[in-house]
């Protein structure tokens, strides 16, 4: 895959970089940098700033930021080259099997997952309803090639990752770095698990439409009108999630 680092929202690229919380700073390091992968906020191929750089907008020591790295080679998720040109690179995983995602659906009661729609929803819509009194119309490049990426997209694994980079991408312009954060690390929790639902074609036809008028609503600074539809977007998605889980 080719990288596009200048495709991708900033402001959702800045909360991905910048310093991790105080505590078990590894696995928060990890998690961060994980999610991003997953979510393809970071491009597959794309080069890592160097360790030195890295560890100081992370706010860790190189010695933090050395563990993590290799925590993360171990999962697939970074390469390391060595020699001229080398260095620390995205690597794309590859979607789970339907089957491996069932079992970690499984692991999840009904509650929890209304739980989690229900925590999705809050801050999508909050999301929605800062970006429309917040940001300008050309700040909303990032979500709709989002939207359209979407609308195109083949496989389930592009589906989910599209998917969750859109609500992310909503938060950043909401210009808002905690709310991006929690974006982010959220789809590490329900990121994967949608490929179980939009692998249906016509449902994903209808997140796309979904998403646009998400972003009409805040380009027209209707504020209460983007958080509802965000909501609404998150909820129904839930609910066909809770619904895979109840046959399983």
């Amino acid at each position: 895959m080719a990288v596009r680092q200048h495709e991708i929202d900033g402001g959702a690229r800045e909360a991905v970089f910048s310093p991790v919380d105080s505590r078990a700073r590894v696995d928060a390091v990890v998690r961060r940098l994980g999610d991003a992968i997953e979510l393809g906020l970071l491009a597959d191929g794309e080069q890592l700033p160097g360790e030195s750089e890295l560890a100081g907008r992370l706010g860790v020591s190189t010695v933090t930021l050395r563990e993590a790295l290799m925590a993360l080679r171990q999962q697939g998720l970074v390469t390391t080259r060595r020699g001229r040109g080398g260095g620390s690179f995205v690597s794309l995983p590859d979607v789970p099997a339907d089957d491996r995602l069932r079992v970690r659906l499984r692991g999840w009661s009904t509650e929890e997952l209304r739980d989690l729609g229900d925590h999705w929803a809050a801050l999508s819509g909050a999301a929605a309803r800062l970006a429309a009194q917040r940001t300008e119309p050309a700040d909303l490049q990032p979500l709709r090639r989002t939207a359209e990426e979407l609308a195109h997209a083949g496989d389930t694994a592009a589906r989910s990752r599209l998917y969750g980079r859109f609500h992310v991408e909503l938060a950043a312009a909401a210009q808002s770095a905690r709310l991006t954060r929690e974006q982010v690390a959220l789809q590490s929790d329900v990121g994967a698990l949608l490929c179980l639902v939009l692998a249906d074609d016509a449902y994903r036809e209808e997140v796309a439409d979904r998403h646009r008028a998400v972003i009409c609503a805040v380009q027209d600074g209707a504020h209460e009108t983007a958080g509802t539809l965000a909501e609404r977007c998150v909820r129904e998605s839930t609910a066909r999630l809770v619904a895979v889980r109840l046959t399983l």
